[in-house]
């Protein structure tokens, strides 16, 4: 194991480095993630690795490998000088028990960590990895590779896991041990909380920046959950729909004002908080003799029987929606530009989309691409 670690990388790629494309030009995607503000996205091929900027759309940096070449697990530290691998595919480059810490500036792997099962995730800050097992949970201090805490968990197949980005204080959320349960770890306050999010299993959650706001989904999928991970208060309740889908994706908006959500049914929907600025939960102050439209939540306009119809017909809807292909797996982050969003699909799909923060209704779609064939974009 190496022990040798560069400086923090920059924020912003400085060069774009590539490598001579491969003859076949279709690989095979493997694996997509955003980078910590979402100004970047990841994909891990069946050949290697490629960096990609979001607004505008282009790609930065490509690695293939000869012999084997597969990426199942990619996630980069805000600019992509510095990267956590995981092989992946038929012929993976690296075993699956193992998380490679690429610099490429060296144009190779300074850190290797191996373990004893699957790696079925990984999360970077400037000062930690975090690595993902199926029961396990380990974190290791960037600067030295010391173990820093170690976590027992439920089975968590899908490697859900969640930290902070703001530097000191880091939160850290996972699977607790019991069904429908998350664990979130206050490490600057050496406090644990324990908050029963859900009846079912928890399928996917998220978390702001700051590490104070908690958006959980459970293998249901028709509720989302606003929780303050400080006492872990419910804070509000959203309806994805009606009928039992997939949630996918959760993601905020840097300002906590808005959340995302991606599930199996094609859809992504945007959702309003009501919460203040500093994201504790208070809501936003309103004037009683002005009411201002803009930050009342999207209700069905049948409330005024929710007595007799059922309860989600009175539950809080998404503002604005987005429809995709069905039974496709996306992600999604917002966008830099105001009122917008970023989706990621399996399919190699990219969109850029926009939406009306008062209006809501079908967002606006600004662009397309195929990220492994751009020459096909449209």
């Amino acid at each position: 194991m190496a022990h040798n670690l560069p400086p923090s990388p920059p924020d912003s790629p400085s060069s774009t480095t590539t490598t001579p494309p491969n003859p076949n030009p279709n690989p095979t995607l493997l694996h997509l993630s955003f980078n910590q503000d979402s100004r970047y996205f990841a994909a891990g091929t069946n050949r290697g690795f490629r960096i990609y900027n979001c607004d505008p759309f282009r790609e930065f940096f490509r690695r293939e490998f000869d012999g084997g070449g597969g990426i199942g697990i990619v996630r980069m530290l805000f600019g992509f000088n510095i990267s956590a691998l995981v092989g992946g595919g038929s012929e993976p480059q690296y075993p699956s028990n193992k998380v490679m810490i690429w610099d490429d500036n060296e144009g190779r792997c300074i850190v290797e960590l191996s373990f004893r099962s699957e790696v079925k995730s990984v999360r970077l800050r400037r000062d930690r990895i975090v690595v993902v097992l199926d029961q396990k949970i380990f974190v290791y201090n960037f600067s030295d590779l010391k173990l820093f805490h170690q976590i027992e968990t439920a089975p968590n197949p899908k490697g859900l896991c969640e930290v902070s980005q703001l530097s000191g204080s880091m939160v850290l959320v996972c699977p607790g041990l019991q069904k429908g349960q998350v664990r979130i770890e206050h490490y600057a306050l050496k406090r644990s909380k324990y908050v029963v999010a859900h009846d079912s299993r928890i399928a996917c959650f998220a978390l702001t920046h700051d590490g104070r706001l908690l958006a959980t989904a459970s293998s249901k999928g028709t509720l989302v959950r606003i929780f303050n991970t400080l006492d872990g208060s419910l804070l509000q309740e959203v309806r994805r729909g009606a009928d039992r889908a997939e949630i996918y994706c959760l993601a905020f908006s840097s300002s906590a004002q808005w959340l995302a959500a991606s599930s199996a049914k094609g859809t992504v929907h945007v959702f309003r908080l009501k919460l203040d600025s500093g994201s504790l939960g208070i809501e936003r102050s309103r004037r009683a003799s002005e009411p201002n439209l803009s930050t009342a939540p999207a209700v069905s306009s049948l409330s005024f029987i929710k007595g007799v119809l059922p309860k989600y017909f009175s539950s809080e809807w998404s503002l604005a929606q987005f429809h995709l292909q069905e039974g496709c797996n996306y992600i999604v982050a917002f966008g830099h530009e105001k009122d917008t969003v970023v989706i990621l699909g399996m399919d190699g799909s990219f969109y850029r989309c926009q939406f009306n923060p008062v209006a809501g209704g079908e967002m606006t779609q600004l662009e397309y691409h195929n990220v492994l064939k751009p020459e096909e974009s449209s």
